[in-house]
C-alpha cells in the first residue's frame, strides 16, 4: 500500500460564466472594440474554467498549470466585476464525503467568487499532492519535485485555513473548515520532510544530519496525528479513518529512523552502551509498527538494518567494551532541523499566467471614475446653469421694459422687427403643434417607467414572501441568507427611482401651469404677420422720439448686453467641451496605497481644469448685472419722454407679452425635450435595474431549489427515532475472546416492538449404538485433527498511546451470516469435523466459549436463518 498520502479533489458543478458577465460588458462599456475584446475574453474564462473543473485532471503539472492559471485569472477578475450584483452561484461538493444510499454527497451553493477561489485553490493543493505521490523516489529528480509539490499543497491548504471564514462569510462545508485544511496542511509539510530524510539518505549525509531530519520529521508526523484524533468532526470521515494509521505508523517509522542514525553517532564517539539503547529503541518501534499498521507502510528494510546494527552492537559490547546500556528515558534528546516551509500563496502562481481582462480597470476604480465624472458634470451643470438663470433673468428684465421692442416701434404701427424675428423662429420650431404633441407623449412615457419599476420590486417581493414562508417551515434548518436583508440594496435603489419620478412628475406639472399662462399669446406669435399687426393696438405718439440721445444710450447698452451674452454662449461651449480621464490617477493611487481618495483627487483635478472657466462665469454675470442696472436708469428716462397715453400703454403692454411669450416657449420647448429625454433614459436604466432583479431572483430560486432538495434528502437520511429495545438474545450475546479484534459499532434502529425469541435447538438425530460408542458425549468438545489446526485469532489492536482504536466508519453493520459449514476461521468458530452418515451429531461447543450466538443447524432438517 502507499506510504504517501493524497486527497482527493472537489468537485463542481457547470456554471454559465458568459451570460451574466456579458451582460455586465455590454450594459458598462459603450460598442466598439473594447466591448468586443472583453466579450471575447469572458468566453476564453468559460472555457479555462471547463478544462479546468468539467473534467478528470491527469495527476502531471500540465494539469495543474491550468488550475492555477484559472485560479490567477479568479484573483485578476475579482475585483473588476461586481459579482455580488451579478448573482453567480457556484456549487461544490464536499471532498471527503462520499454521500449514502438515500441521498448525495454534502454540497454548497453560494453566490461569491471568494467560495470558488477557496475550492479552486484547494483542488491545486489535492492535486499537488497526488502528483508529488506518483514521483518515484528513488531518484533526486523525483525527490525534488516530490518536496516541491508537497510544500506548494500544505501552503495552498494553509492560505485556505487563513481565509475561508472571511471569503464566505458564512460556515464552510467540513473539507474546507479552518480545522480540516490545518490539519491537511501539517500532513503534507510532514511527507515534505520525510522525503527530505530520504533525499538525506540517499545523498549519505553525515548521521547528525539526518537523525536531526528524521526526529523532525516523526514531531511533525505527531502534530498531524494529534490534529486528526482531536478534532472534533474530522474522525467522521472515512478518509481521516484510514489516515490516522498512516501517520501513526510514519510517527514511529520516522522516529525509529532517527534512533538508527544517533545510534552510528553514538558508536562513532564510543558511546556504545547508548548506541545500543537506541537501536532497541527502534527496534521496539518497529515492532510496534510490524504489529499494528503493517499494511500501511513496509518496515522491512529498516527493521532489517536496525536488526543487524544491534546485534554487531552487541556482540562487539558483550565481548569487548562492556559499556552500560541506559535507559530509553535517560537518553540525550535528539535534534531537530527543518528543511520545509508553507510555499507562500502570492498571485500570479502560474508563470504562464496572462490576465484576459488586462485592460479592464477594478471594480474601485470603475466606481471613482463614475463619482468622478458625476463630479465633473455637477461642477459643469453649476457653471452652465448659473450662465443660462442668468440669461433668463436679462429676458424677463428686457421683456418687462419692452426693450428692444420699444425702440423698434417709435411709430407706433408698423410690427418691431424683433417681435416678427420672434414670431418666425416659433414658427419654424413647430409652435403650438409641436408642445402639444410633446405634452401629449409624456404621460404614457411616465406610465413605462412606472409599470417597470412596480414589475421589478414586485418580483422582489413575491420572492422575499417565498423565502419567509419556507424559513418560517423549516426554522433553523433554512440556513440561507434572508432575501430582505440580501435586497435592502435594491430596494434601496427602488425607492431612490420612485422618488425621482415623483419630481419628474411634479416639474410636468410646473411646465404645463407655465405654458397654459403663455398659450394665447404663443399661438398670436404664430399667426402671419398682418394678422399679428392687426392682433397688436397702434399708438400715434405726440412726438417722435427719432434720434435723441436716450434712443441712442439705450441702443449702446443693448448691445453690449448682446455682446455679454455671445461671449455666455461661447463660453457654455468651452466648459462643455472640457475632458479628462482620471483612470490613470485612481489605478495609480490604487497601486500606492491601496485605496482610492476619490474626492480629494477629483475636487483637485477639477480645479485646476474648471477654475479658469468659474472666474470668467463670474466676470460675465457681474458684467450683466452692471448693464441692467444702467438699462433700466435709462429706461426710466426714455418711458418720462414718451407720450403717455392709454393706447400707448395697451400696445405696449401686448408687445411685451408677445416677447415673454417667446422666451417662454422657448424655455418650455428646452424643458419638455430634455423631459422626454430624461424618460427615455430612465427606461434603459429600469430596464437594467428589472434585470439585475430578475437575475437575482433566478438564482435565488436556483438556490432554493437546491436547499429544499438538500432538506428533503437530510430529512430522509434521519432515523424515525433514536433507539429502540434490543432482543434479549442478543443482549446475552457473550463477549467476544480477548485475543479477538473490536468490532465495529452498531448503528441501533427503534423498533414497534421486540421479535419473538428463536425456537430452541432441536435435538440430535438419532444414530446406531456402534457410531454412539465410537462418538464422543454431546458436552465434551472434540479436539480438533492434526489435519485442521484450530484458528488462531487474530492479534488484538494495539492499544498504546496516543494511537486510538480504531472503530469503524459510522454507519458499519455486522451482517448475520447463515449456516455455513466451511467457515470455521469466522467469529471465532471451533473447528466442527464433517460428520458421515451414520454417526453421532454435531458436538457442541461449551456456551462460555461460543462467540456466536445462532444456534447451529443439525443435517437433513428444514434450513432456519436467525432472525436480525
Amino acid at each position: 500500500m502507499a506510504t504517501f498520502i493524497s486527497v482527493p479533489l472537489k468537485k463542481s458543478s457547470e456554471v454559465d460564466l458568459v451570460k451574466p458577465l456579458s451582460k455586465f460588458v455590454t450594459s458598462t462599456y459603450p460598442p466598439g472594440e473594447e466591448q468586443t475584446e472583453y466579450l471575447r475574453a469572458v468566453e476564453e474564462l468559460n472555457k479555462l474554467r471547463k478544462s479546468a473543473l468539467g473534467r478528470p485532471l491527469d495527476k502531471h503539472e500540465s494539469s495543474l498549470e491550468i488550475l492555477l492559471r484559472y485560479y490567477d485569472q479568479l484573483c485578476a477578475i475579482e475585483p473588476k466585476f461586481p459579482f455580488t450584483e451579478l448573482c453567480l452561484t457556484f456549487t461544490w461538493k464536499d471532498a471527503f464525503d462520499k454521500g449514502s444510499l438515500f441521498g448525495g454527497s454534502v454540497k454548497l451553493a453560494l453566490a461569491s467568487v471568494g467560495y470558488e477561489k477557496t475550492c479552486v485553490l484547494f483542488n491545486v493543493g489535492a492535486l499537488a499532492s497526488q502528483i508529488a505521490s506518483e514521483q518515484n523516489l528513488d531518484n533526486d529528480e523525483g525527490l525534488k519535485t516530490a518536496a516541491k509539490f508537497y510544500q506548494l499543497a500544505s501552503g495552498a491548504f494553509a492560505h485556505i485555513k487563513d481565509t475561508v471564514l472571511s471569503a464566505l462569510n458564512r460556515e464552510p462545508t467540513m473539507d474546507i473548515s479552518p480545522e480540516t485544511v490545518g490539519t491537511l496542511s501539517q500532513i503534507m509539510l510532514s511527507q515534505a520532510q520525510e522525503v527530505f530524510v530520504l533525499k538525506a539518505t540517499a545523498d549519505k549525509m553525515k548521521d547528525a544530519i539526518v537523525a536531526k531530519l528524521a526526529n523532525q520529521a516523526a514531531d511533525y508526523y505527531g502534530d498531524a496525528f494529534k490534529q486528526c484524533q482531536y478534532k472534533e468532526n474530522l474522525p467522521k470521515y472515512f478518509y481521516f479513518q484510514e489516515v490516522l494509521p498512516v501517520l501513526a505508523a510514519k510517527h514511529c517509522m520516522m522516529q525509529a529512523t532517527a534512533e538508527l542514525h544517533q545510534s552510528a553517532l553514538a558508536n562513532q564517539k564510543k558511546k556504545f552502551g547508548e548506541e545500543i539503547a537506541r537501536l532497541q529503541h527502534a527496534t521496539e518501534l518497529v515492532k510496534t509498527v510490524a504489529s499494528r499498521y503493517d499494511e500501511y507502510v513496509n518496515m522491512k528494510d529498516l527493521s532489517d538494518k536496525i536488526s543487524r546494527s544491534l546485534t554487531a552492537a552487541k556482540k562487539d559490547n558483550d565481548f569487548i567494551y562492556h559499556d552500560r546500556v541506559p535507559e530509553v528515558k535517560d537518553l540525550e534528546h535528539i535534534g531537530k532541523a527543518s528543511l520545509v516551509k508553507t510555499t507562500g500563496i502570492q498571485t500570479p502562481l502560474s508563470q504562464k499566467f496572462t490576465d484576459l481582462f488586462e485592460k479592464m480597470v477594478p471594480m474601485a476604480v470603475q466606481q471613482s471614475v463614475s463619482a468622478a465624472n458625476s463630479r465633473k458634470s455637477d461642477t459643469v451643470n453649476r457653471l452652465i446653469g448659473s450662465m443660462r438663470e442668468a440669461t433668463n433673468l436679462c429676458n424677463g428684465v428686457l421683456a418687462s421694459l419692452n426693450l428692444p421692442a420699444a425702440l423698434e416701434d417709435l411709430s407706433g404701427d408698423a410690427v418691431p422687427q424683433s417681435i416678427l424675428e420672434k414670431s418666425r423662429a416659433v414658427v419654424q420650431q413647430g409652435g403650438l403643434q409641436s408642445i402639444e404633441q410633446l405634452i401629449k407623449d409624456l404621460p404614457e412615457l411616465l406610465q413605462r417607467n412606472r409599470e417597470i419599476l412596480d414589475e421589478s420590486l414586485k418580483m422582489l417581493d413575491d420572492e422575499e414572501t417565498t423565502d419567509n414562508e419556507l424559513r418560517g417551515k423549516f426554522n433553523q434548518r433554512w440556513n440561507r441568507t434572508p432575501s430582505g436583508d440580501l435586497y435592502k440594496p435594491l430596494r434601496a435603489e427602488g425607492n431612490n427611482f420612485r422618488n425621482i419620478l415623483d419630481k419628474a412628475v411634479q416639474a410636468d406639472q410646473v411646465v404645463k401651469e407655465r405654458y397654459t399662462a403663455h398659450c394665447e399669446m404663443i399661438a398670436l406669435l404664430c399667426k402671419p404677420e398682418n394678422e399679428l399687426s392687426a392682433a397688436i393696438p397702434s399708438a400715434n405718439p405726440a412726438k417722435t422720439l427719432q434720434g435723441s440721445e436716450v434712443v441712442n444710450v439705450l441702443r449702446a447698452q443693448l448691445a453690449q448686453l448682446d455682446e455679454v451674452k455671445r461671449e455666455r454662449e461661447v463660453l457654455e461651449g468651452e466648459v462643455k467641451s472640457v475632458t479628462f480621464d482620471m483612470t490613470a490617477k485612481f489605478l495609480t493611487a490604487l497601486a500606492q496605497d491601496g485605496a482610492i481618495n476619490e474626492e480629494a483627487l477629483t475636487t483637485s483635478e477639477l480645479d485646476s481644469r474648471y477654475g479658469s472657466h468659474t472666474q470668467r462665469v463670474q466676470q460675465n454675470l457681474r458684467r450683466q448685472e452692471e448693464l441692467l442696472s444702467q438699462i433700466q436708469v435709462s429706461h426710466q428716462e426714455f418711458s418720462a419722454l414718451k407720450q403717455s397715453n392709454s393706447e400707448a400703454n395697451n400696445r405696449e403692454e401686448v408687445l411685451k407679452k408677445l416677447a415673454s411669450a417667446h422666451d417662454s416657449y422657448i424655455e418650455i420647448s428646452s424643458n419638455i425635450k430634455e423631459g422626454t429625454k430624461f424618460y427615455n433614459d430612465l427606461t434603459e436604466i429600469l430596464l437594467k435595474f428589472q434585470n439585475k432583479c430578475s437575475d437575482i431572483v433566478f438564482a435565488r430560486k436556483t438556490e432554493r431549489d437546491e436547499l429544499l432538495k438538500e432538506l428533503q434528502q437530510s430529512i430522509a437520511r434521519e432515523p424515525s427515532a433514536p433507539s429502540f429495545n434490543v432482543p434479549s438474545y442478543q443482549s446475552n450475546t457473550p463477549a467476544p475472546a480477548s485475543g479477538g479484534p473490536n468490532p465495529a459499532p452498531r448503528t441501533v434502529f427503534q423498533q414497534p416492538q421486540a421479535k419473538p425469541q428463536p425456537p430452541a435447538r432441536p435435538p440430535p438425530p438419532s444414530v446406531t449404538p456402534q457410531a454412539a460408542s465410537t462418538s464422543a458425549p454431546v458436552s465434551t468438545p472434540v479436539a480438533p485433527s492434526s489435519a485442521n489446526p484450530p484458528p488462531v485469532a487474530p492479534p488484538s489492536q494495539a492499544q498504546g498511546p496516543p494511537y486510538p482504536t480504531y472503530q469503524g466508519y459510522p454507519g458499519y453493520y455486522q451482517m448475520p451470516m447463515a449456516y455455513n459449514p466451511y467457515a470455521y476461521g469466522q467469529f471465532n468458530m471451533q473447528y466442527m469435523p464433517y460428520q458421515a452418515q451414520g454417526q453421532a451429531g454435531y458436538p457442541g461447543a461449551p456456551p462460555a466459549q461460543q462467540p456466536y450466538p445462532y444456534p447451529q443447524q443439525p443435517p437433513q432438517q428444514q434450513p432456519y436463518y436467525p432472525q436480525q
